[in-house]
């Protein structure tokens, strides 16, 4: 049977069918990987409205350790989300500004939010243990919040983002710890839920990817050392290890965590009796999925 062109009823030859056929390839092609490209960066994500905290609160004596709160109308009480922007672990890739506006719209949603800073490496006290230390006090210290405002400390949940999925998974999963674990802190508050947007469950295993997604090694420097050099602290340190968590865990997966790590993830924590769920939303770029607004945020909320 001859092919038809779309215009009028001429025949084409195969040859020109071809070439057609060609071309409309190339265009399918060019704009899938167009709409595969990320289209936010990390500045475009800073630059993004975010509202005015309620408070700035320090959770310890470092001029890095603060956290910003920002509580819904209403009268409360409020369910809360801690969130930890990521960056590498390391000092001079994101700030706490870089997630104020995921925490900014969340409040808008009725949860309180408390949007968090901390050390890392390249600050004083930074890596291990001290980025730890600061998850845990920036966590525990919603105790203390709740004092003043409306927080109901029997809902909360932890999130974050890159690096700050890990964070999350591993606040989490920090109860499992020994009292004598420096970075456990005393008395883990604990969380009914950790999402973690595109960050690792398993840094051990992210030691190779994390020079090319973060343009230098990130991990050993964060840990002291390799797993081999450091076992202890890569177990206290890296959520998998630390499975089951006892509360649901859920994945957004793209870059710093791909499918197949978030599956694989997912599998061993389904099989030592955790519930996870992990969203793989295409296309979407590193920081998309934490800008409000963008096309793949509404999967994400």
């Amino acid at each position: 049977m001859t092919p038809f062109s779309l215009i009028g009823n001429r025949p084409l030859t195969m040859s020109a069918y071809h070439s057609v056929a060609a071309v409309l390839l190339t265009v399918v092609l060019a704009a899938s990987a167009a709409l595969a490209q990320p289209s936010m960066r990390p500045r475009d994500v800073d630059a993004l409205p975010a509202s005015t905290p309620t408070l700035i609160a320090s959770y310890g004596k470092d001029a890095l350790q603060f956290g910003e709160l920002r509580m819904p109308t209403g009268d409360g009480p409020f369910p809360v989300l801690i969130v930890i922007h990521g960056g590498c672990w390391t000092k001079g890739f994101a700030q706490a500004r870089n997630t104020a506006a995921l925490a900014s719209k969340l409040t808008e949603l009725g949860i309180a939010t408390w949007n968090v800073e901390y050390r890392q490496v390249g600050d004083a006290g930074g890596g291990w243990p001290g980025s730890f230390q600061d998850w845990a006090a920036a966590t525990d210290h919603l105790r203390v919040l709740a004092k003043s405002h409306r927080l109901d400390l029997t809902r909360v949940a932890v999130s974050g983002h890159s690096a700050g999925g890990h964070a999350a998974l591993w606040v989490a999963a920090r109860h499992k710890l020994g009292k004598s674990s420096v970075v456990r802190g005393d008395d883990p508050l604990p969380v009914q839920a950790a999402i973690a947007i595109d960050g690792p469950g398993d840094i051990a295993a992210f030691i190779g990817a994390d020079a090319q997604i973060c343009g230098k090694p990130v991990i050993v420097p964060l840990m002291g050392g390799t797993p081999t050099e450091q076992p202890e602290r890569y177990a206290q340190g890296s959520p998998q290890a630390l499975l089951p968590l006892a509360v649901p865990q859920y994945l957004v997966s793209t870059r710093v965590l791909p499918p197949v790590d978030a599956r694989k993830y997912a599998a061993i924590a389904t099989r030592a009796g955790d519930r996870v769920e992990v969203l793989t939303p295409s296309p979407a770029g590193h920081f998309d999925i934490i800008a409000p607004g963008s096309q793949i945020w509404p999967s994400v909320e």
